[in-house]
Protein backbone atom coordinates (compact mmCIF):
# COMPACT_ATOMS: atom_id res chain seq x y z
CA UNK A 1 0.00 0.00 0.00
CA UNK A 2 1.20 3.32 -0.73
CA UNK A 3 1.98 6.23 1.92
CA UNK A 4 -0.42 9.08 1.64
CA UNK A 5 0.53 12.59 2.95
CA UNK A 6 -1.75 13.62 5.64
CA UNK A 7 -2.83 15.31 8.59
CA UNK A 8 -2.69 15.52 12.66
CA UNK A 9 -5.00 14.84 14.78
CA UNK A 10 -7.49 17.93 15.61
CA UNK A 11 -8.38 16.24 19.26
CA UNK A 12 -5.06 16.60 20.41
CA UNK A 13 -4.81 20.72 19.26
CA UNK A 14 -3.91 22.91 22.21
CA UNK A 15 -7.21 25.04 23.04
CA UNK A 16 -7.32 28.33 21.48
CA UNK A 17 -7.60 29.82 24.85
CA UNK A 18 -4.66 28.32 26.75
CA UNK A 19 -1.68 30.71 27.41
CA UNK A 20 2.02 30.42 26.69
CA UNK A 21 3.03 31.17 30.10
CA UNK A 22 5.47 33.76 31.12
CA UNK A 23 8.76 33.71 32.82
CA UNK A 24 10.33 35.60 35.35
CA UNK A 25 13.38 38.03 34.85
CA UNK A 26 15.22 35.67 37.43
CA UNK A 27 14.49 32.37 35.37
CA UNK A 28 15.88 33.72 31.94
CA UNK A 29 19.50 34.91 33.65
CA UNK A 30 19.59 31.87 35.30
CA UNK A 31 18.73 29.44 32.91
CA UNK A 32 20.48 29.66 29.12
CA UNK A 33 17.58 27.93 28.11
CA UNK A 34 14.91 30.63 29.33
CA UNK A 35 14.44 32.16 25.92
CA UNK A 36 13.42 29.95 24.46
CA UNK A 37 10.27 29.23 25.58
CA UNK A 38 9.00 32.64 26.58
CA UNK A 39 6.21 33.85 24.98
CA UNK A 40 6.34 36.70 22.38
CA UNK A 41 5.48 39.97 24.78
CA UNK A 42 8.06 38.62 26.84
CA UNK A 43 10.54 37.86 24.19
CA UNK A 44 9.95 41.23 22.57
CA UNK A 45 11.50 43.09 25.85
CA UNK A 46 14.77 41.82 25.29
CA UNK A 47 15.16 42.52 20.90
CA UNK A 48 15.46 46.22 19.98
CA UNK A 49 12.62 46.44 17.46
CA UNK A 50 9.43 45.34 19.73
CA UNK A 51 6.95 46.53 16.80
CA UNK A 52 8.32 43.60 14.61
CA UNK A 53 8.20 41.13 17.33
CA UNK A 54 4.42 42.33 18.07
CA UNK A 55 3.61 41.65 14.62
CA UNK A 56 5.30 38.27 14.85
CA UNK A 57 3.26 37.36 17.71
CA UNK A 58 0.13 37.98 16.02
CA UNK A 59 0.67 35.97 13.09
CA UNK A 60 1.90 33.25 15.11
CA UNK A 61 -1.13 33.36 16.92
CA UNK A 62 -3.40 31.68 14.33
CA UNK A 63 -3.38 27.76 14.35
CA UNK A 64 -4.18 25.56 11.10
CA UNK A 65 -7.42 24.89 12.64
CA UNK A 66 -8.23 28.76 12.74
CA UNK A 67 -9.82 30.31 10.28
CA UNK A 68 -11.12 33.91 11.58
CA UNK A 69 -10.06 35.83 14.99
CA UNK A 70 -11.37 38.84 16.17
CA UNK A 71 -9.47 41.22 18.10
CA UNK A 72 -10.08 40.51 21.34
CA UNK A 73 -9.33 36.77 20.68
CA UNK A 74 -5.48 38.07 19.19
CA UNK A 75 -5.65 40.17 22.10
CA UNK A 76 -5.74 37.09 24.78
CA UNK A 77 -3.51 34.74 22.88
CA UNK A 78 -0.97 37.59 22.55
CA UNK A 79 -1.45 39.05 26.16
CA UNK A 80 -0.91 42.03 23.85
CA UNK A 81 -3.37 45.57 24.63
CA UNK A 82 -6.59 45.50 22.26
CA UNK A 83 -5.51 48.80 21.28
CA UNK A 84 -1.65 47.65 20.24
CA UNK A 85 -3.31 44.49 18.77
CA UNK A 86 -5.78 47.47 16.97
CA UNK A 87 -2.62 49.20 14.88
CA UNK A 88 -0.83 46.36 14.39
CA UNK A 89 -3.40 43.96 12.24
CA UNK A 90 -3.82 47.21 10.47
CA UNK A 91 -0.27 47.18 9.21
CA UNK A 92 -0.35 43.51 8.66
CA UNK A 93 -3.55 44.28 6.81
CA UNK A 94 -1.80 46.88 4.53
CA UNK A 95 1.64 44.47 3.63
CA UNK A 96 -0.77 41.75 2.60
CA UNK A 97 0.06 39.29 5.88
CA UNK A 98 -4.05 39.88 7.09
CA UNK A 99 -6.94 39.50 5.25
CA UNK A 100 -10.24 41.51 6.87
CA UNK A 101 -13.51 40.65 6.66
CA UNK A 102 -16.09 43.23 7.66
CA UNK A 103 -19.03 41.66 8.11
CA UNK A 104 -17.37 39.16 10.42
CA UNK A 105 -14.58 42.13 11.69
CA UNK A 106 -12.17 39.24 11.76
CA UNK A 107 -8.92 38.80 10.30
CA UNK A 108 -7.24 34.91 8.44
CA UNK A 109 -3.98 34.82 7.57
CA UNK A 110 -3.62 36.01 3.73
CA UNK A 111 -1.22 34.57 0.77
CA UNK A 112 1.64 35.97 1.79
CA UNK A 113 1.95 34.01 5.31
CA UNK A 114 1.55 30.75 3.30
CA UNK A 115 4.50 31.50 0.78
CA UNK A 116 6.65 32.23 3.50
CA UNK A 117 5.37 28.88 5.30
CA UNK A 118 6.00 26.85 1.98
CA UNK A 119 9.45 28.21 1.38
CA UNK A 120 10.70 27.36 4.69
CA UNK A 121 9.16 23.64 4.25
CA UNK A 122 10.51 23.43 0.29
CA UNK A 123 14.05 25.08 1.60
CA UNK A 124 14.15 22.05 4.35
CA UNK A 125 16.75 19.74 3.87
CA UNK A 126 15.92 17.49 7.18
CA UNK A 127 12.51 17.24 5.96
CA UNK A 128 13.21 16.96 2.23
CA UNK A 129 15.52 13.66 3.53
CA UNK A 130 13.28 12.75 6.82
CA UNK A 131 9.90 12.44 3.97
CA UNK A 132 11.54 9.13 1.74
CA UNK A 133 12.33 7.32 4.75
CA UNK A 134 8.85 8.22 6.30
CA UNK A 135 6.80 6.81 3.35
CA UNK A 136 8.83 3.49 3.30
CA UNK A 137 8.59 3.01 6.77
CA UNK A 138 5.01 3.74 6.69
CA UNK A 139 4.51 1.51 3.88
CA UNK A 140 6.41 -1.56 5.32
CA UNK A 141 4.87 -1.69 8.77
CA UNK A 142 1.44 -0.52 8.25
CA UNK A 143 1.47 2.59 10.23
CA UNK A 144 1.91 6.02 9.80
CA UNK A 145 4.50 8.33 10.55
CA UNK A 146 5.34 11.71 12.06
CA UNK A 147 7.91 14.35 12.15
CA UNK A 148 7.70 17.00 14.48
CA UNK A 149 9.68 19.53 16.21
CA UNK A 150 8.88 21.84 19.33
CA UNK A 151 7.85 25.35 19.27
CA UNK A 152 7.91 26.47 22.63
CA UNK A 153 5.54 24.75 25.08
CA UNK A 154 4.09 22.97 22.14
CA UNK A 155 4.94 20.49 19.66
CA UNK A 156 4.90 21.38 15.69
CA UNK A 157 4.05 18.77 13.05
CA UNK A 158 6.50 19.46 10.11
CA UNK A 159 5.39 16.07 8.13
CA UNK A 160 3.10 13.13 8.08
CA UNK A 161 2.85 10.03 5.78
CA UNK A 162 0.04 7.31 5.87
CA UNK A 163 0.65 3.55 6.05
CA UNK A 164 -1.99 1.76 8.19
CA UNK A 165 -4.58 0.32 6.28
CA UNK A 166 -6.88 1.01 9.10
CA UNK A 167 -9.02 4.29 9.87
CA UNK A 168 -7.75 5.69 12.93
CA UNK A 169 -10.01 8.63 13.17
CA UNK A 170 -7.03 10.92 12.65
CA UNK A 171 -6.97 14.35 11.14
CA UNK A 172 -3.63 14.40 10.43
CA UNK A 173 -2.31 17.86 9.46
CA UNK A 174 1.11 20.29 8.91
CA UNK A 175 1.12 22.67 11.31
CA UNK A 176 -0.69 21.51 14.50
CA UNK A 177 0.21 22.09 17.61
CA UNK A 178 -0.06 20.09 20.92
CA UNK A 179 1.76 20.34 24.26
CA UNK A 180 5.29 19.38 24.90
CA UNK A 181 4.48 17.83 28.30
CA UNK A 182 1.29 15.91 27.39
CA UNK A 183 2.12 14.24 24.32
CA UNK A 184 4.41 10.67 23.45
CA UNK A 185 6.48 12.78 20.60
CA UNK A 186 6.80 15.74 23.47
CA UNK A 187 8.30 13.22 26.07
CA UNK A 188 10.66 12.04 23.66
CA UNK A 189 11.97 15.45 22.93
CA UNK A 190 12.28 16.40 26.60
CA UNK A 191 14.22 13.24 27.40
CA UNK A 192 16.66 14.03 24.38
CA UNK A 193 17.65 17.76 26.27
CA UNK A 194 19.84 18.42 28.64
CA UNK A 195 18.68 18.01 32.22
CA UNK A 196 18.31 21.84 33.39
CA UNK A 197 16.40 22.64 29.63
CA UNK A 198 14.21 19.76 30.39
CA UNK A 199 13.01 20.74 33.88
CA UNK A 200 12.40 24.57 33.15
CA UNK A 201 9.86 23.12 30.07
CA UNK A 202 8.03 20.79 32.47
CA UNK A 203 7.76 23.43 35.06
CA UNK A 204 6.66 26.44 32.70
CA UNK A 205 4.08 23.36 31.34
CA UNK A 206 2.78 22.70 34.84
CA UNK A 207 1.74 26.48 34.72
CA UNK A 208 -0.76 25.76 31.65
CA UNK A 209 -4.15 24.64 32.11
CA UNK A 210 -3.89 20.85 31.70
CA UNK A 211 -7.03 18.18 32.56
CA UNK A 212 -5.46 15.25 35.56
CA UNK A 213 -2.32 16.71 35.38
CA UNK A 214 -1.01 14.47 38.15
CA UNK A 215 -1.30 11.39 35.67
CA UNK A 216 0.38 13.25 33.00
CA UNK A 217 3.87 14.18 35.05
CA UNK A 218 3.55 10.70 36.05
CA UNK A 219 3.21 9.32 31.71
CA UNK A 220 5.82 12.24 31.20
CA UNK A 221 8.22 10.55 33.63
CA UNK A 222 8.33 6.90 32.65
CA UNK A 223 8.09 8.22 28.57
CA UNK A 224 11.42 9.80 29.50
CA UNK A 225 12.90 7.16 31.35
CA UNK A 226 11.83 4.94 28.76
CA UNK A 227 13.95 7.05 26.08
CA UNK A 228 17.27 7.21 28.27
CA UNK A 229 17.31 3.33 28.36
CA UNK A 230 15.65 2.88 25.05
CA UNK A 231 16.04 4.95 22.88
CA UNK A 232 12.60 5.68 22.08
CA UNK A 233 8.66 5.47 24.36
CA UNK A 234 5.75 3.49 23.84
CA UNK A 235 2.16 4.79 24.95
CA UNK A 236 -1.19 5.26 23.74
CA UNK A 237 -2.13 8.95 22.73
CA UNK A 238 -3.37 10.57 25.76
CA UNK A 239 -6.76 11.52 24.25
CA UNK A 240 -7.65 8.38 22.49
CA UNK A 241 -6.62 5.09 24.03
CA UNK A 242 -7.09 3.13 21.19
CA UNK A 243 -4.25 4.62 19.49
CA UNK A 244 -0.64 3.19 20.49
CA UNK A 245 2.04 5.56 19.35
CA UNK A 246 6.34 5.06 19.85
CA UNK A 247 8.00 7.99 19.64
CA UNK A 248 11.76 8.52 19.22
CA UNK A 249 14.30 11.58 18.94
CA UNK A 250 15.85 12.79 15.79
CA UNK A 251 18.89 14.14 16.36
CA UNK A 252 21.24 16.14 13.71
CA UNK A 253 24.06 18.28 13.91
CA UNK A 254 23.24 22.19 13.74
CA UNK A 255 19.75 21.41 13.98
CA UNK A 256 17.33 21.77 17.06
CA UNK A 257 15.89 18.57 18.25
CA UNK A 258 13.11 16.89 16.44
CA UNK A 259 11.03 13.91 17.00
CA UNK A 260 9.81 10.56 14.62
CA UNK A 261 6.97 9.17 15.98
CA UNK A 262 4.72 6.12 14.26
CA UNK A 263 1.44 5.55 15.47
CA UNK A 264 -1.53 2.69 14.67
CA UNK A 265 -4.63 1.26 16.26
CA UNK A 266 -3.98 -0.82 19.90
CA UNK A 267 -4.99 -3.59 18.42
CA UNK A 268 -2.86 -3.88 15.64
CA UNK A 269 0.46 -2.41 17.76
CA UNK A 270 0.61 -4.15 20.73
CA UNK A 271 3.24 -3.53 23.57
CA UNK A 272 4.88 -6.13 22.74
CA UNK A 273 5.37 -4.95 18.92
CA UNK A 274 6.15 -1.69 19.80
CA UNK A 275 9.01 -2.95 22.37
CA UNK A 276 10.33 -5.27 20.36
CA UNK A 277 9.94 -4.64 16.54
CA UNK A 278 8.61 -0.73 16.07
CA UNK A 279 10.79 1.23 18.23
CA UNK A 280 14.57 -0.72 17.20
CA UNK A 281 13.01 0.19 13.73
CA UNK A 282 12.19 3.69 14.36
CA UNK A 283 15.68 4.23 16.08
CA UNK A 284 17.31 2.63 13.25
CA UNK A 285 15.40 5.49 10.73
CA UNK A 286 16.88 8.36 12.92
CA UNK A 287 19.41 7.34 12.80
CA UNK A 288 19.87 6.65 9.24
CA UNK A 289 18.34 10.09 8.57
CA UNK A 290 21.14 11.65 10.69
CA UNK A 291 23.90 10.20 8.74
CA UNK A 292 22.66 11.04 5.48
CA UNK A 293 22.55 14.64 6.68
CA UNK A 294 25.77 14.33 8.10
CA UNK A 295 26.96 13.17 4.57
CA UNK A 296 25.82 16.08 3.00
Amino acid sequence: MAADVVSWPQHLVRPAHAHQPQSSADDAENNPAASRPDPPRRAAKRIAVVPFARALSLLGAFHSQDRWLGNRELADRTGLPPSTVTRIVQSLMTLGYLHHEPLLRKYRLASSVLALGYAAVGSSEIQQVARAHMKAFACDNKVDVCLSSRDRLDMVVLETCRGGDEPLGLNLRYGVRFGVASSPSGWALLASLPEPERYYLLHHSERSPLRDGARQRRRASEAIRQVQELGFCVSTLPADASVSIVAAPLLVVAQGPLVLACLGGSERMSRARMERELGPRLIAMTQCISQQMMAR
